[in-house]
């Protein structure tokens, strides 16, 4: 096969994994090891998480009721806290090969759930706390010959449509995709959609991957 397009999620790919930042919270608040995920994944389709990042709700709300889903499951914890932290370092060695893939002629694209910037003190795409790190995240986002925000365009992973809006706006088929995400269930509707599918587990794992797919090194 041969892949004209590539296409990343941001956080937990572009970035390291919000999930450390999530581990350490928990931590810090006596709270159990990945309780964050748990809440994120009771309701999956119309929890906080999911309102949130189809803008179907503002930063208040989505404070509040992430609290309550918490609090269902047996644990105090307010989302303004959750989303203080979700920001992850950016790994420059994927910057890089985004630099290598667009020298060779390849297209690359970004699918990122995310939140409506302003909101709490997020800056932009990244869903960054600062005016330097949202730059940063900015520079990287101009890279990509097109994003598509779920808090934009009103449907999130792993929503099929959001892939197929993707290659609709690119004018490419899914054969000719590949694409990575740090969570296997964004990755599955990718696959079923015949893009190849990358579950992103470190930054050294996708490049090896990535490289092996596309047959060529990367940095």
């Amino acid at each position: 096969m041969t892949y004209t397009t590539v296409i990343f999620d941001f956080g937990g790919v572009i970035t390291a994994s919000p999930f450390e930042a999530f581990n350490k919270l928990e931590a810090e608040r006596g709270l159990p090891h990945d309780f964050v995920r748990r809440v994120n994944s009771s309701d999956p389709d119309d929890n906080a998480w999911a309102k949130f990042e189809r803008a179907e709700i503002d930063a208040a709300a989505f404070d509040a009721l992430f609290a309550e889903e918490a609090r269902a499951l047996g644990h105090e914890l307010e989302g303004e806290a959750v989303l203080a932290v979700i920001a992850g370092a950016v790994r420059p060695a994927m910057v890089a090969a985004l630099d290598t893939l667009k020298e060779r002629g390849f297209t690359i694209a970004c699918i990122t759930n995310n939140v409506p910037g302003g909101k709490m003190g997020v800056r932009g795409a990244g869903m960054t706390r600062s005016e330097e790190a949202a730059n940063e995240v900015a520079a990287i986002m101009a890279r990509f010959d097109h994003v598509i925000e779920s808090s934009k365009a009103g449907v999130r992973k792993p929503d099929p449509r959001i892939y197929e809006m993707m290659c609709e706006k690119l004018g490419v088929e899914p054969a000719t995709c590949i694409y990575l995400d740090d969570l296997g269930i964004n990755c599955k509707p990718a696959s079923q959609l015949g893009m190849h599918a990358i579950k992103v587990t470190s930054g050294e794992q996708a490049l090896a991957d990535l490289s092996a797919a596309l047959g060529m090194p990367l940095p």
